[in-house]
């Protein structure tokens, strides 16, 4: 079922300015599509604690001026959850934001969904199934910008560079929110160096950036920096933001394979065993 379709399921309905449609091409400075990663690998309350920090980041202040100072003073927002090949819905689909108002109702929307949880983990797939939701969404946006949060690299579809270099030749930049949370204590399918994986696999496209969030008690503030950079309608805003943002291809290289290599040993070891 079409994205779109996947949303209304859910029982979303009309919250103020958030649903409703836009004539086709109308101005705005971003097109921006949050993707989410909700696989098995993040229990129930992460997935709150990511739910939650977006929700309180569009409340915040500062992430409205950056919305409402733009050239147009209105953004585009889509919220998407995905994990596996198969496995990518819309929570909240294509909202114009353009006053306190109605950046108020994208939280409220937010706050009042339950994540699901879903197996294995395909950026690819995402990236795949998110670029064309940007055709005919009744906006034309000075950017188009991808931001993709998670805590494993892709194990699942198409390599992800592929998927990355397809969305990059549209047109649309991707920006990257790396998840390296497990203390040290990695599950299967985390890896140490995600935020260099991001960097060097996953994100690209004019500007783009990772803010990696080494402990949960970082996202909040970490949402709200990377939104603010993707709001604003200048950049310079950036040199008052503490903490790392790293640039596309700014780390050494990293494996862009690795996730898919490791999930190949893990099925080897499964049939080892039942024999």
């Amino acid at each position: 079922m079409p994205l779109q379709g996947q949303a209304f399921e859910r029982g979303l309905s009309d919250f103020g300015a958030a649903g409703k449609r836009q004539p086709d091409g109308a101005p705005v400075d971003v097109e921006l599509v949050l993707a989410v990663d909700v696989s098995w690998s993040m229990d129930r309350s992460e997935q709150e604690i990511q739910r939650d920090g977006y929700a309180a980041a569009f409340r915040d202040p500062k992430v409205q001026e950056a919305i409402m100072e733009g050239v147009n003073g209105r953004v585009a927002v889509t919220y998407v959850e995905w994990a596996g090949t198969v496995s990518q819905t819309v929570v909240v689909p294509w909202t114009l934001i353009d006053s306190k108002e109605s950046a108020d109702a994208f939280a409220y929307r937010l706050a009042t969904e339950l994540p699901d949880r879903e197996r294995r983990t395909s950026i690819s797939a995402a990236i795949d199934a998110i670029v064309p939701m940007f055709t005919g969404n009744g906006f034309e946006g000075l950017r188009r910008v991808i931001d993709i949060s998670g805590d494993g690299p892709n194990n699942q579809g198409r390599m992800v560079t592929m998927a990355r270099d397809a969305a990059v030749a549209s047109g649309i930049t991707i920006n990257g929110l790396p998840l390296m949370t497990s203390d040290g204590g990695y599950s299967w399918g985390s890896i140490p160096d995600l935020d260099r994986y991001y960097s060097n696999c996953v994100i690209g496209g004019p500007r783009a950036f990772v803010i990696p969030v080494n402990d949960w008690s970082q996202f909040p503030e970490a949402v709200r920096r990377k939104l603010i950079l993707e709001l604003a309608g200048g950049w310079p805003v950036e040199q008052h933001l503490p903490g790392p943002v790293l640039r596309a291809q700014e780390l050494p290289s990293a494996d862009c394979l690795v996730g898919e290599n490791m999930w190949m040993e893990r099925q080897q070891r499964w049939m080892d065993d039942s024999r």
